[in-house]
C-alpha cells in the first residue's frame, strides 16, 4: 500500500468515475494518482466504497471536498464534518482539500460554489473555518482559488494576497487551478500571467487542470464557463507549462466531470500533463 505520510507523486492524476474503474485495474500504469470526491462516498457501503477499497490498495488517493461551505457566513455543518472525518479516517488519503466558496444558507444547500468578497471579516471567517477542519481532521487541507463570474463592489485585496494571508494564519496549503485563474481572468479582465506570476507556489500541493466553455454575457461580452465538462484547451497547458517550469513538478489532476469520456481520451489528457512534468522532474 501507498505511503500516504509522502503526500502525492508529482505526477499526473485523474478525477476517478466508476466507468473506468476495470480500464484502471487492466492497466499496469495508469496515472500517479487518483481523486475522488468525499460526497461521493460519505455513504455506510455499497459498490462505490468496495471499489475504493480495491484501489486504495494501489494508488495514493485525493479527497476533494465540495459542500463543507469554507466560505459561508453560517457556521460548519458539523454532521457533513463528521462524515467527512469518518471518510478521512479510514482512507487516510494523501492529500485533502475544499474550495475557497460558500454553498450553504440557513440550513439549505445550493447546488454551487459561490464567491465571497475579498474583506477582512472574509478572511477571519475563512481561517477560522479552515482551523475548525483542520483540527477535526487531524490533517492539514488545501484551499482552492475559485473561478469567477462577478466581482465585490467591496473587495479590500486581490485574491492571490487574501489565499496567501489565509495560509499564513491557518498553516494550509494552497490547491492552484490553472484552469480557474484562466476563467476568472477573462471574465474579470486581469491577466493570469500576472497572477501567477505573484502566487505563492511553495504553498501548492496540487495542481488542477480542467475544461471550460466559450459563452457571451448579457452586453455581448466574452465569458468562460469553467465546465468540467471538456478536454483542457490551448491557453491553459501554456499556463500551466509556465508554472512546472517555475515550481518544478507537482501532483497534477485532469479534472473532467461531466460529458465523461472513454477512459483513452482521459488518459491522454495525462499524458499531456506528463510530457510537460518530465522535463524538470
Amino acid at each position: 500500500m501507498f505511503d500516504y505520510a509522502q503526500g502525492l507523486p508529482a505526477k499526473p492524476g485523474v478525477g476517478y468515475k466508476p466507468q473506468h474503474f476495470q480500464a484502471i485495474l487492466d492497466n499496469a500504469n495508469p496515472v500517479g494518482w487518483l481523486e475522488i470526491h468525499a460526497e461521493n462516498y460519505m455513504g455506510a457501503g455499497g459498490r462505490p466504497l468496495a471499489q475504493l477499497r480495491h484501489l486504495v490498495e494501489r494508488f495514493p488517493i485525493s479527497v476533494h471536498g465540495v459542500g463543507l461551505s469554507i466560505g459561508g457566513e453560517g457556521p460548519l455543518d458539523r454532521d457533513h464534518l463528521q462524515r467527512l472525518r469518518h471518510l478521512c479516517d479510514w482512507l487516510n488519503p494523501a492529500s485533502f482539500s475544499e474550495h475557497l466558496a460558500w454553498s450553504t444558507h440557513d440550513g439549505a444547500f445550493l447546488n454551487d460554489l459561490l464567491p465571497v468578497p475579498y474583506t477582512m471579516v472574509t478572511l477571519a471567517r475563512v481561517a477560522d473555518h479552515i482551523d475548525e477542519v483542520q483540527e477535526a481532521l487531524g490533517r492539514r487541507m488545501l484551499l482552492e482559488n475559485p473561478s469567477t463570474y462577478i466581482a465585490f463592489a467591496e473587495t479590500a485585496m486581490g485574491e492571490v494576497d487574501f489565499l496567501s494571508e489565509v495560509a499564513r494564519r491557518t498553516g494550509c496549503g494552497l490547491l492552484l487551478d490553472v484552469n480557474n485563474v484562466y476563467v476568472s481572468g477573462t471574465n474579470q479582465n486581469y491577466d493570469p500571467v500576472g497572477y501567477l506570476d505573484a502566487f505563492p507556489l511553495h504553498l501548492v500541493g496540487e495542481v488542477h487542470l480542467g475544461g471550460h466553455h466559450e459563452d457571451s454575457d448579457d452586453h455581448g461580452k466574452r465569458l468562460l464557463i469553467d465546465s468540467h465538462g471538456a478536454e483542457v484547451l490551448g491557453p491553459v497547458w501554456e499556463l500551466y507549462a509556465r508554472v512546472i517550469d517555475r515550481a518544478g513538478p507537482l501532483p497534477t489532476l485532469i479534472e473532467w466531470d461531466n460529458d465523461v469520456p472513454d477512459w483513452p481520451e482521459l488518459a491522454a489528457e495525462a499524458a499531456r500533463a506528463a510530457r510537460i512534468l518530465e522535463p524538470v522532474g
